[in-house]
């Protein structure tokens, strides 16, 4: 299976979240702290993230706290 090609990039240069492209797919809204473990922001938020990635995420995405407000972590 060929490697699958990803690309990282932060939304502020002062971000820790990196956002997450796979040209290969369409769609999806992928973000890492680490380029290791990737989340996917539909399936992982909040239950998935550590308390500390949880108040990483929700202060550099106000948008998706206010989308996911009905979500229980």
């Amino acid at each position: 299976m060929p490697k699958q090609i990803l690309n990282f990039y932060k939304n502020e240069p002062t971000d820790k979240i990196f956002w997450v492209d796979n040209p290969e797919t369409k769609g999806e809204f992928l973000f890492t702290f680490d380029k290791k473990k990737i989340y996917n922001l539909f399936a992982d938020y909040p239950h998935n993230l550590t308390p500390q990635e949880k108040a990483i995420f929700d202060k550099e995405n106000p948008y998706w706290v206010e989308f996911f407000k009905d979500r229980k972590g």
